[in-house]
């Protein structure tokens, strides 16, 4: 039987994705969704993953079908791809405060660096448990549909597809045949995570742009962004 503690901070969540008190929840499911295997290496959140990967992909393509019914299927996976990519999905998890709910060990909760791919994880596993509470889309839909139409008409607006270092490079390439140098480094005084790591982009010997990020790849996005912006202003 789930602690009726667990159950009530686990009803919390469920009126913050704004479903009302009396869907059919299955808090079991819920509750394992949200138990890392630093908890219980069999008693965790991966198969409910494994499950709920399943339903992003889904909620995404009918999404931007739905919404997009002239583009490409070319875009759609391209966007899709971002939708359910671990940094969207985390950044999802962070909106709701999942932290608060995720059952992890206190040695696990020092990994800062492997904090996105858990939060991820975690919320994948809650549409997975959300999904098999009922076997349908009905308290997975409601609440997700806007977030990923608010994030694939931002994908869309953006002509990088939010990957600029693959945009800067195709950019230095084409009018320079050379690919620009990152140079990163670890920031050891620095307390916020998503401050961690500095990252320049550099070309012929110029500095083209800085960035910051709590991983080296999200540092060097950032450098990036901050040079494709300043030397395409216009996205040519």
């Amino acid at each position: 039987m789930l602690d009726p503690r667990r159950k009530k901070e686990l009803k919390r969540l469920i009126e913050k994705l704004g479903l009302p008190d009396n869907v059919r929840v299955d808090f079991n499911l819920l509750d394992l969704a949200l138990t890392h295997p630093s908890i219980s290496k069999t008693a965790n959140y991966e198969q409910l993953e494994f499950v709920g990967d399943a339903v992003v992909r889904l909620a995404s393509s009918e999404v931007l079908l739905e919404t997009y019914p002239e583009a490409t299927v070319g875009e759609f996976a391209a966007v899709r791809s971002i939708l359910v990519s671990d940094r969207v999905l985390a950044s999802f998890a962070e909106m709701y405060g999942l932290d608060r709910y995720l059952l992890v060990s206190n040695g696990m909760i020092s990994d800062r660096a492997g904090r996105t791919s858990r939060l991820a994880d975690a919320f994948e596993a809650i549409l997975g448990a959300l999904y098999l509470s009922t076997h349908t889309m009905e308290l997975v839909r409601p609440w997700l549909d806007p977030l990923l139409k608010q994030k694939a008409e931002e994908v869309r607006r953006d002509p990088a597809r939010e990957n600029y270092k693959d945009a800067l490079q195709e950019w230095t390439q084409a009018k320079y045949r050379v690919l620009p140098e990152y140079r990163v480094q670890k920031n050891e005084l620095e307390s916020n995570e998503f401050h961690r790591f500095s990252a320049e982009v550099w070309l012929q010997e110029r500095c083209l742009g800085q960035g910051t990020g709590a991983t080296k790849k999200a540092a060097e996005q950032a450098a990036a962004k901050q040079a494709f912006l300043s030397v395409c202003p216009n996205n040519e």
